[in-house]
């Protein structure tokens, strides 16, 4: 160990409290996810993301005054941008219906199907290569999926529409990810591009209120201003945690939030996953985990 190495205990430490920001960030998106679904279809889902992000902007203003100030928002990637945010509109969209129209732990795992179409997108979009090992994880992890709709079956098979909309929001969430891959590489800070996307989102979302707008209750507008509230906390956590440790420790973290979905979902609404349900969710995670696996090992042999 060299002199300006850290010394072990300390580096034990932040990764511990990396993997419990993570834990508490995955916790947090299950609270919005929550509230997305008491919402349910009494407010219209483009105001319900209006105000997810509009709610969110203090927080994340606050974010770019510590890392800089107003400074940090200059860009010279507009249409990246603007790419990002259609993308993560289509993302968002799907989750936010998937919350409110099936269990929530269903909604959840289907949402873990990204890395899947992440892993297809950098094959065709960038030229990456990916081996028969992890073409054979995202085609078991698409079975995972069927294992969960069960076509054909009938009786308490999962509403095709709905599923085919989280799953299209699953892949518009890979798209902005390669989006902010491609910023990340010209140069554009995270901040950035998470307060550009939040500006942009509610701006977007607020012109699709207004043929729609249906003036919420007492009690929406707390759970409206709890979704933007809690997904900024959640937003601030993640990006806090992947500063602390590596990537390569937290990723399989975040699948705790299928664990806080399926205990929240049994608590409050009393959806208890079925046989089908549990296979497809053990088959999606891993799917999911040995994506990530081989992606350790591929960027340890560079």
């Amino acid at each position: 160990m060299s002199p300006t190495d850290p010394p072990p205990s300390s580096v034990v430490a932040a990764r511990r409290r990396a993997i419990l920001l993570v834990l508490g960030a995955s916790a947090a998106f299950v609270v919005s996810a929550a509230l997305v679904k008491a919402i349910g279809p009494g407010v219209p889902l483009p105001q319900v993301i209006l105000f997810r992000n509009a709610f969110a902007l203090p927080l994340l203003l606050l974010m770019v005054m510590q890392a800089g100030g107003l400074a940090m928002l200059r860009t010279r990637l507009p249409w990246r941008h603007a790419e990002r945010t259609f993308w993560g509109l289509c993302g968002m969209t799907g989750a936010f219906h998937g919350f409110a129209h099936l269990p929530l732990a269903t909604a959840t795992a289907l949402g873990f199907t990204m890395p899947l179409f992440l892993t297809a997108l950098s094959v065709l979009l960038l030229g990456e290569k990916v081996g028969w090992r992890r073409w054979s994880a995202v085609a078991v992890g698409f079975c995972g999926v069927l294992v969960m709709v069960r076509p054909g079956f009938g009786g308490a098979a999962l509403p095709v529409f709905s599923v085919g909309l989280v799953l299209l929001g699953a892949f518009g969430w890979a798209m902005a990810m390669l989006s902010i891959r491609r910023m990340g590489e010209a140069g554009e800070s995270g901040v950035s591009i998470v307060f550009w996307f939040a500006l942009s989102s509610a701006m977007v979302a607020g012109l699709a209120t207004i043929p729609v707008w249906v003036t919420p209750t007492p009690a929406q507008w707390l759970m409206l201003g709890g979704i933007g509230f809690v997904s900024a906390i959640a937003q601030l956590l993640m990006t806090a945690a992947y500063r602390r440790g590596e990537t390569t420790l937290l990723a399989p973290f975040e699948y705790s939030g299928l664990i806080w979905t399926m205990l929240v979902g049994i608590l409050i609404w009393a959806e208890w996953p079925d046989l089908f349900e549990l296979l497809g969710f053990a088959v999606l995670v891993g799917a999911g985990l040995y994506i990530w696996r081989r992606e350790v090992l591929r960027a340890a042999q560079r």
